[in-house]
């Protein structure tokens, strides 16, 4: 009579591992067991609910979840969405320059506390301090892994039991429900909110202002803007009225501009150096958004606060590692030549001009119409991103596919899951593949994959 036991048709795990290595997939005898017993495990929690499993279907799975340990969701993509800044594509690439930096001091020993000349022990941070005090003015510099830390490590070495002014219009929330009050609890310091959502004025802080202020507080909205009936304190006026009570001034920029974005046509968005010169002691800013580098997260002012914050405990906690600094030292050394337009990828994506996307729009499309593809080329729009100059808007041009190129959502689904992955947006049941976010140098693979993508869907 046949075996009626559903369970007698699993495969043994020494089975699945002599199928996997079969087709040439090496895993280590420990992880191998695991991850069988995993599958194994699944197909007999299957059978339990009814389901009969076979023998064929249980090897395919163990198949597929040895090839998947060796596929990485971090392999490089093309950013087509038209948002220069994409929190969830990783943000901007870095500069070929501070890519080689971070494989190089990746792939070898760094000398990140030693001092070279001397032998003895050295600042970790003297070289980025000596390359933001030539562009910014910061008496001196520490780096952390993000702006989040960067603030949470500030506001508790410098006001921990103590009170913060903040303004009411200021206490923000930014990505993944990073709220400045709750910040604020965190470090030990205590809120002291101060004007109303749309209206602050400098009076308001100095009437605020006693014994127990550690610190002014000012935060630039950078992922919201509020207009209208609206009026704030400047840094120049804070730093005037806490100066004259010996309490500094604190303000997380946010996006890290080194540059004045108002040559591309888009408002000012607050730098470094101008902030630090009206008077900011310290300021907190991203090293991944407009400054175009690695993540981190940059404190940069004044000597004595500076240090102060660097011997407190959490610092060790928060530092970044010997990648992140060798990739924003080769980042910061484009600012120094003068050559950031043409080297960090941020930067060439927000000055390229819209005529250069239309010419090199125009070549794409023509290489797919030629291969009898339907596609056009619309004007678009870019966003910034990434927390940065909220509400501004880049003219570009885009590659748009319609129904006739087939289903929209499998399009874009099959161009997601390409090699190399495209990720574009959908607009009124239309592809747009933003050409504002794609540099030059992937326009040839950026074709092949869409004329790939057409033709699976066919």
């Amino acid at each position: 009579m046949p075996n009626d036991n559903p369970y007698a048709a699993l495969p043994s795990i020494s089975a699945l591992i002599i199928r996997v290595r079969a087709e040439g997939i090496v895993l280590s005898d420990s992880v191998a067991n695991t991850l069988f017993n995993e599958v194994i495990g699944q197909a007999r929690s299957d059978i339990s609910r009814g389901s009969r499993p076979t023998r064929d279907y249980v090897v395919a799975c163990a198949l597929s979840a040895a090839n998947e340990l060796f596929h990485t969701r971090l392999a490089p993509i093309i950013n087509a969405t038209g948002v220069l800044l994409h929190t969830n594509l990783g943000r901007a690439p870095v500069s070929t320059d501070a890519a080689e930096a971070m494989r190089r001091a990746a792939a070898d020993y760094v000398s990140v506390e030693i001092d070279p000349e001397s032998g003895q022990r050295g600042g970790r941070m003297d070289e980025l301090s000596r390359l933001m005090r030539l562009l910014t003015g910061a008496e001196a510099t520490l780096v952390v892994n993000n702006n989040a830390a960067a603030v949470l490590l500030t506001l508790s070495a410098l006001a921990s039991g103590q009170s913060v002014i903040v303004s009411r219009g200021e206490a923000v929330e930014i990505g993944g429900g990073f709220r400045i009050p709750d910040v604020l609890r965190q470090s030990g310091a205590h809120l002291v909110e101060v004007g109303t959502t749309n209206r602050t004025y400098a009076r308001d802080y100095e009437t605020a202002i006693d014994d127990s202020t550690a610190l002014v507080l000012k935060v630039h909205p950078s992922n919201f803007s509020i207009s209208g009936f609206t009026s704030s304190a400047s840094i120049s006026e804070l730093a005037s009225i806490a100066g004259a009570r010996k309490i500094p001034v604190v303000e997380d920029l946010g996006s890290g501009a080194l540059l004045d974005t108002r040559q591309f046509g888009i408002p000012a968005e607050p730098t470094i150096r101008g902030s630090l010169a009206a008077g900011a002691s310290v300021i907190t800013a991203s090293g991944d958004k407009l400054l175009g580098g690695p993540q981190a997260g940059i404190i940069s002012g004044k000597k004595i606060l500076v240090d102060q914050i660097a011997r407190h405990p959490l610092a060790r906690a928060v530092r970044a590692d010997k990648t992140c600094l060798a990739g924003l030292a080769a980042t910061l050394r484009h600012y120094v030549r003068g050559d950031a337009l043409v080297t960090i990828p941020i930067w060439r994506m927000m000055s390229a001009t819209k005529s250069s996307l239309q010419e090199r729009g125009q070549e794409i499309v023509s290489a797919l119409c030629s291969g009898g593809l339907t596609v056009r080329l619309l004007p678009s729009t870019a966003v910034i991103g990434g927390g940065s100059l909220p509400g501004q808007t880049i003219e570009s041009w885009g590659v748009v596919l319609d129904a006739q190129s087939g289903n929209i959502d499998e399009l874009a689904r099959r161009l997601r899951l390409g090699d190399p992955g495209v990720f574009a947006r959908i607009v009124d049941d239309q592809l747009v593949l933003d050409l504002r976010t794609v540099l030059p140098e992937h326009d040839l693979a950026l074709t092949v994959a869409i004329a790939r993508a057409v033709s699976q869907s066919s």
